[in-house]
């Protein structure tokens, strides 16, 4: 009977024991579950905010370029007016332009390149209309210092695109796209200037 006891009290043990051991494996592997999981949070918060800032420091330089580039356009209407004589509106549209492009987004400064873009184009038409301008050292200077700020704008502008890129397949990919909306992160607007834009301009005399 003692034994009996003994075996009895044994089993019990052993089976306390077992539910114990499995209730603490349980309770361990929900642990490390969460701590994956915030540490997954904390990796992708990070990743997202170092995207957007990245994305907004390009976007910045961008904005740099292009108002060197409306400097240059200012200049250049200067420089060929006993030529051509542009609207009082182009000129004055110039200035609205550099103005607006510091508060201006990503699509903002898709219509200010258009427009500047077209302005610089009937300018080069005039440039090619008076070979005379060809020998001119001023103006030959303000066209190599476009060309430059047009190679610049085209690097800025793929270096931004490929940010915004990593940035909106995040969004848009389990489960990355959970801690986009945990944080109020939306997807980011590519700066999408027309094929025949995008190419810095033929300054060839």
């Amino acid at each position: 009977m003692p034994d009996t006891l003994i075996t009895g009290t044994l089993n019990h043990f052993v089976k306390s024991s077992m539910a114990d051991i499995i209730l603490w494996i349980i309770i361990g592997v929900v642990v490390v579950i969460i701590a994956g999981f915030v540490l997954y949070a904390i990796g992708m918060y990070n990743r997202f905010f170092t995207l957007k800032n990245a994305a907004d420091a390009t976007l910045g330089q961008i904005k740099v370029a292009m108002k060197k580039r409306l400097d240059l356009i200012e200049q250049l209407l200067g420089a060929v007016k006993s030529y051509a004589a542009f609207e009082k509106d182009t000129l004055e549209k110039v200035t609205r332009m550099r103005t607006s492009v510091g508060a201006a987004g990503a699509g903002d400064l898709n219509e200010i390149e258009r427009q500047s873009k077209d302005i610089l184009g009937r300018l080069f038409a005039v440039f090619e209309a008076y070979p005379d301008l060809k020998t001119n050292t001023t103006v030959m200077s303000l066209m190599d210092a476009s060309k430059n700020v047009e190679d610049e704008i085209a690097r800025q502008r793929y270096t931004y695109n490929n940010i915004v890129q990593q940035f909106n397949t995040l969004c848009d990919t389990i489960p990355s796209n959970i801690i986009a909306r945990l944080i109020g992160m939306i997807k980011l607007p590519y700066l999408e200037f027309e094929k025949e834009i995008e190419k810095p301009p033929q300054i060839a005399f």
